[in-house]
């Protein structure tokens, strides 16, 4: 794999840029879902990024899908990768970042066997501290930790990321202000716009706090490009268009799950699909400028909405 840059590879600027002209970019879907429906056991703490250690062909293959059925923009695959995370595989720092550096280059190398004559564009993934611990808390948040602590546990990770030249860096599924506050910290200064998206559940928080207030933080922060929310259901995404759009006036980004439920008990999803294409329209008119799925959304759901955006 090389990390040369490819002829489609947008610099940050054109990113931004591209999220100014108002034209919606279509994000990927579910990375976990392309990644099991290959066959790929992520029945792991490390999840997708246990892939990047043993088989990271595979995730290449899972962006590459995704680009040729319509996506514009990939999220790699370091939601779940932290330091912290590959020390209790007995992986080192110095190890821990390359695989870090390598989520982005497997992005970038699915884009340049797309060959697509479009632009495409690279978000490195920032998942929340819930997701290190594999338990569940994600969906919650109040870790019981400081503003300051989850700052320090963030920022080695976003500087790795920084570093390895993504378009973006998607602080993505953030369920409390605690946290948006620590990883707008960490942010700071690194020189790459980040896209800030809340889990949420009705105009809340997974926490509990008013997404109003959410917003307002996101929209306060020069390195935020985008606000918005993900992992959420379909249907929870119209008002929390309007409010991001309303509180913020900045580009909004929306990427749901299917509309299923996942139980961190048995480690499953339950429930049944909810949503469709056709939902995409009416949070583009709302302002929405970045939208895909989340979690159980495959390449098929992508090609719909890259369809109904794009429709020539």
């Amino acid at each position: 794999m090389t990390s040369e840059t490819s002829p489609t590879h947008a610099s940050a600027l054109s990113f931004a840029a591209a999220l100014a002209s108002g034209t919606p970019l279509v994000l990927d879907g579910g990375m976990s879902n392309q990644l099991g429906s290959a066959g790929h056991d992520l029945s792991d703490e490390l999840w997708s990024a246990r892939l990047l250690v043993e088989q990271p062909e595979a995730i290449v293959d899972a962006h590459l899908a995704y680009y040729e059925a319509g996506a514009d923009v990939a999220i790699t695959s370091s939601y779940q990768a932290t330091f912290e995370g590959f020390a209790k595989r007995g992986i080192g720092r110095e190890r821990a970042a390359e695989l870090l550096a390598l989520s982005v280059e497997s992005a970038r190398e699915a884009a340049r066997r797309a060959k697509a004559e479009r632009p495409l564009w690279v978000a490195a993934s920032v998942g929340p501290y819930g997701a290190m611990l594999a338990d569940g808390s994600e969906y919650r948040g109040r870790y019981g930790l400081s503003v300051d602590e989850l700052e320090r546990f963030h920022r080695p990770r976003v500087e790795a990321l920084a570093a390895a030249g993504p378009d973006v860096l998607a602080l993505e599924t953030i369920p409390d202000l605690d946290e948006a506050e620590a990883l707008l910290r960490a942010v700071r200064g690194l020189g790459v716009p980040v896209w800030l998206s809340y889990s949420a559940a009705g105009e809340r928080t997974r926490a509990g706090q008013p997404l109003e207030e959410a917003f307002a933080l996101a929209g306060a922060a020069d390195e935020v490009v985008a606000v918005g929310v993900n992992c959420c259901l379909p249907e929870d995404v119209d008002a929390a268009v309007e409010l991001a759009t309303r509180v913020t006036g900045k580009p909004v980004v929306v990427y749901p799950n299917s509309g299923e439920v996942w139980d961190p008990d048995i480690r499953a999803w339950g429930g049944s699909s909810s949503f469709t294409a056709g939902q995409v329209t009416g949070w583009r008119d709302a302002g929405a400028r970045l939208i895909g799925g989340c979690c159980r959304v495959g390449p098929a759901a992508i090609t719909s909405i890259a369809r109904t955006l794009n429709p020539a």
